[in-house]
């Protein structure tokens, strides 16, 4: 039952109080803030597991940063996908620099189900050429592999955050960047799930 909870805030603009009526219904009594608890433990775990099983992705990749608001704090949730729109990963962050575009393009790249770049493709944030240099005299990313700073290319990772900023901003508990990571973490599983990257 914990897992279908979670699982249905996740993927459904749910909030905490209509699961509770829900699982009245099916005569468990629970507070909404069980419920909140569970998500935070839980949807990082779904991440985790649900990465051992997904397909790999192609070698040309999208990336772009949107802003979400956490206690009226605006953060950057740095976001990649490739080309047909199969999520890499995520990485949430306070700043907008080549510090945090870097350490994201590290996190993507270090994904077990993730291609090497071939290309990547991103809107012309200045922090990316600066952080995609680096990582390609780290050896992280092939000397040959372009960034494309092409912005209508970009276009499907724009419309693949809608999901996830949908369902953030309905969302009770994103009270700081770890809960709000942990959340984020869980609705990224979800989205893959719903987009068919599994096995």
């Amino acid at each position: 039952m914990i897992l279908l909870t979670v699982r249905w805030y996740l993927r459904y603009n749910l909030s905490f109080r209509d699961l509770v009526e829900m699982m009245e219904e099916r005569g468990l009594s629970l507070a909404h803030t069980t419920i909140m608890r569970w998500v935070h433990q839980y949807g990082p775990e779904l991440n985790k597991r649900i990465r051992k099983h997904l397909k790999a992705t192609n070698d040309s990749w999208r990336v772009d940063e949107t802003y979400i608001k956490i206690k009226g704090e605006k953060m950057y949730l740095y976001r990649a996908i490739d080309s047909e729109g199969n999520t890499i990963d995520f990485y949430l962050s306070r700043k907008r620099d080549a510090k945090a575009a870097k350490c994201f393009l590290k996190k993507a790249l270090a994904s077990c189900h993730a291609t090497k770049p071939r290309s990547i493709t991103a809107d012309g944030d200045k922090a990316y050429p600066v952080a995609i240099r680096e990582l390609k005299e780290e050896k992280c990313i092939p000397h040959s592999t372009p960034l494309r700073v092409k912005k209508y290319l970009n276009n499907i990772i724009e419309q693949d955050h809608r999901f996830i900023k949908k369902r953030i901003r309905n969302m009770l508990g994103l009270k700081s960047l770890q809960t709000a990571t942990k959340m984020i973490a869980g609705l990224e599983a979800m989205h893959m799930a719903k987009k068919g990257q599994t096995l």
